[in-house]
């Protein structure tokens, strides 16, 4: 076989996996809802990739459809972040 042929077989051969990071996510319970302001008061456990420790705090939400779905007492897994300086949850599981 020739290096053309062994490379392009070699080549062939590979399996190409990508990468996929995990979300941070945190678990909490919805404390209050304002559609008003598109914010949720969320009591949740720490927040590692914000280095928070567990408390009860105001959140902005990234997409409004996402408060149809938040009622007071519901728990959530949720991912926050900063977004424009603003702590924001960005994804509701």
């Amino acid at each position: 076989m020739n290096k053309l042929a062994l490379t392009a077989a070699l080549i062939g051969s590979l399996v190409f996996t990508p990468v996929v990071f995990a979300a941070p996510v945190s678990k909490g319970e919805v404390t209050k809802v304002d559609t008003r302001r598109n914010r949720v008061t969320v009591k949740h456990g720490p927040l590692d990739n914000l280095e928070m420790p567990a408390m009860t705090m105001v959140f902005e939400v990234s997409d409004p459809a996402m408060m149809d779905r938040l009622t007071v007492g519901r728990a959530i897994t949720f991912t926050a972040d900063r977004v424009e300086g603003k702590l924001t949850i960005v994804e509701i599981e």
